[in-house]
C-alpha cells in the first residue's frame, strides 16, 4: 500500500479525485441527495464534500485489495467507482489550480474508492476551527453502485 498526505483547501466545502484527462465539472452533480451524503460524482470524478470550507487534511491510499478497517472509529463511510484510463489522478481542492495540483500515479483501470469521513461533529461555532479529516483508499476493482457503508449520526 502507499499513502499520500495532503492539506487541501476544501473551497465550497469540497475536494475531488479525478482521472486526469477527466473534465471534473461537478457543478451539475451537487444535488441535495449529494450534499446529504457527501459525496458527488461525476465520469472519472469523484467530489468529497466537507463539513469546513477551510484547509482540511486528506489521506489518499492505494492498495491492492480492499481495507479491512474498522468503520466504527469513522463518522461516515461512502464507496464508489474511479475510472482511470490515464494512470494519473489529479487530488485537489475545488477552486486549485489544476496544473499545480497533486498527482498519483496508479495502473490504468477501475477502482474502487472507499471514503471515511472523520471528525465531522467537531466544529467550533463559526465553522472555522475542527478536526474533520478524510481518507480515501483505492483499490482495482469492479464497478458498483454508489453506496454508503455508515452514515453519520445526526
Amino acid at each position: 500500500m502507499t499513502e499520500y498526505q495532503y492539506e487541501l483547501f476544501a473551497d465550497d466545502y469540497q475536494f475531488y479525485l479525478q482521472d486526469e484527462q477527466a473534465d471534473g465539472d461537478l457543478s451539475d452533480s451537487w444535488s441535495q441527495s449529494a450534499v446529504d451524503s457527501l459525496l458527488a460524482l461525476a465520469p472519472g470524478t469523484i467530489g468529497v464534500g466537507t463539513e469546513r470550507n477551510m484547509t482540511v487534511p486528506v489521506t489518499v491510499q492505494v492498495a491492492a485489495e480492499p481495507p479491512n478497517e474498522d468503520m466504527g472509529n469513522w463518522d461516515q463511510v461512502n464507496e464508489c467507482n474511479l475510472s482511470v484510463p490515464s494512470g494519473q489522478i489529479v487530488v485537489a481542492g475545488c477552486n486549485e489550480y489544476f496544473m499545480e495540483a497533486a498527482r498519483i500515479r496508479v495502473a490504468p483501470g477501475l477502482y474502487r474508492a472507499r471514503i471515511f469521513y472523520g471528525g465531522l461533529n467537531s466544529l467550533s461555532e463559526d465553522g472555522l476551527e475542527g478536526t474533520d479529516h478524510y481518507k480515501i483508499v483505492l483499490w482495482p476493482g469492479d464497478a458498483i453502485e454508489p453506496r454508503i457503508l455508515k452514515r453519520r449520526m445526526a
